[in-house]
């Protein structure tokens, strides 16, 4: 079979376009890496899955343990302990509904205000405030034990 010049150049038919290609990646393993990875995807879905059933499922057991626990000290505490901190409870609501209504009756709505927007900023930027504190607490306890 003889091939002249425009044979040379003629694109190649779809079929001897899969069969290259299917050569090509036997001869490179191609396939072989998409199925690994493909397994590889494949077993670390099932391992999160059963990771997290795993994790549900103590989380399970630790709630029952928490509930039997409390249970058992509950019953332990005398009457008269669960009386007084009952009461003691009651007396710290009741110095907080005070202080409550002393503060909007006396501090001007300006301070109250100010004093909201200063407390939802510490809230946002808690960690920076809390650093701030532990910074100043070190610093305190460093001069302290300087003297």
């Amino acid at each position: 079979m003889t091939h002249t010049p425009a044979d040379r150049h003629t694109p190649p038919t779809p079929a001897e376009l899969r069969e290259q290609l299917e050569h090509t990646r036997h001869e490179l393993g191609v396939q072989d890496l998409a199925d690994n990875d493909t397994d590889a995807r494949g077993r670390t879905r099932q391992k999160a899955s059963e990771l997290r059933d795993h994790a549900l499922a103590r989380a399970g057991e630790l709630k029952v343990q928490a509930a039997k626990a409390t249970s058992q000290v509950q019953n332990k505490v005398p009457d008269s302990v669960k009386e007084k901190a009952a009461q003691a409870a009651g007396q710290t609501r009741a110095a907080a509904a005070y202080a409550r209504r002393m503060w909007h009756e006396k501090v001007p709505e300006p301070l109250q205000n100010r004093t909201v927007q200063l407390a939802r900023h510490e809230r946002e930027n808690r960690t920076v405030v809390l650093t701030a504190a532990a910074g100043t607490a070190v610093l305190w306890l460093v001069g302290r034990r300087a003297n």
